[in-house]
């Protein structure tokens, strides 16, 4: 599959935003969206900016038929100079360097899923995984986060145009290459990776047991949150992360601290040239979101409907 390792990326940090965003502490004001300013596309001026830049919020994955982007959007597109996305996708399209990373997707020390699991649970995971034509032993030595990822993709089609499933990252991706435009990220795959390693296997393998026996619900709430996508209703996307139990101690460093880490990165492009920023919408809504972040660093952000 042509897209498969960065695709493979894209899918997992789409998930990210899924988790429930820890309680912010009580602020005098708050800066985050509200229902008023439900959008997907934000326009970034002020604190010396020369030229506005924009944000806008991406579902990594979604179907064909649910895909759209305005005219507005396209718009932003064009003004831009650097189009930025979580990763830099033109990165991801080379091939020494998808190797590398693939390399570092497999567990240390020998270490397999069959030792992590109790053979209930792992005879759970085979079953599924032989029924979406996988077989296990390929994958076995793989970090169980990253078999979770294929445990909830649609192999039926591809990323590409002719697949039932389309990437936003992957069209805008082409739209910038169309017109020539620079392309960055905002923090690098090693980083992603190295999340990775913060999380024990262990807990890893439980999250893969727990996607796979929760698979009928994660198909309704993928259809509710792609119904929310298409509203434009980012506060109700963070209403519903809400109600997720999400991963315990690792919310924070799946969501919270890369929003921030992404505010200074985000800065340094604005001042030399205009961007577009193309992030999971979930990043953008509550207090710790991407649009409060930049509005308490003195940016004013506002929404482009």
């Amino acid at each position: 599959m042509k897209y498969f390792i960065t695709s493979l990326f894209a899918i997992l940090f789409a998930f990210a935003p899924l988790l429930a965003q820890p309680d912010a502490a009580p602020a005098a004001q708050s800066h985050a969206p509200t229902t008023n300013e439900n959008a997907l596309l934000w326009r970034i001026s002020g604190k010396g900016l020369a030229t506005a830049s924009y944000l806008y919020g991406t579902i990594h994955i979604i179907g064909k038929d649910d895909f759209f982007l305005t005219d507005s959007t396209r718009s932003a597109i064009d003004r831009a100079k650097l189009v930025t996305f979580e990763i830099n996708m033109e990165d991801m399209m080379n091939l020494p360097a998808q190797m590398s990373l693939m390399m570092k997707s497999f567990m240390t020390n020998g270490q397999s899923l069959s030792t992590l699991l109790s053979k209930e649970d792992y005879e759970l995971v085979k079953a599924h995984f032989d029924k979406m034509g996988l077989p296990l032993f390929l994958f076995e030595k793989m970090k169980p986060m990253f078999l979770t990822v294929l445990a909830d993709a649609d192999m039926s089609g591809g990323l590409g145009g002719d697949g039932d499933m389309v990437s936003y990252e992957m069209k805008i991706m082409e739209i910038a290459e169309q017109q020539k435009k620079k392309m960055g990220g905002l923090e690098t795959a090693e980083y992603q990776m190295s999340m990775f390693d913060s999380i024990p296997y262990e807990d890893q393998a439980k999250m893969l047991v727990e996607s796979i026996k929760s698979t009928n619900s994660g198909d309704e709430q993928f259809d509710q949150m792609v119904e929310l996508y298409k509203k434009q209703d980012i506060v109700g996307m963070v209403s519903m992360m809400g109600e997720d139990e999400g991963i315990g101690n690792y919310e924070d460093l799946l969501l919270v601290t890369r929003n921030k880490n992404w505010i200074p990165v985000m800065g340094e492009m604005m001042q030399v040239q205009p961007a577009f920023f193309a992030v999971g919408a979930g990043h953008l809504g509550g207090e710790n979101g991407v649009v409060s972040l930049l509005r308490k660093e003195g940016y004013t952000v506002e929404p482009v409907r």
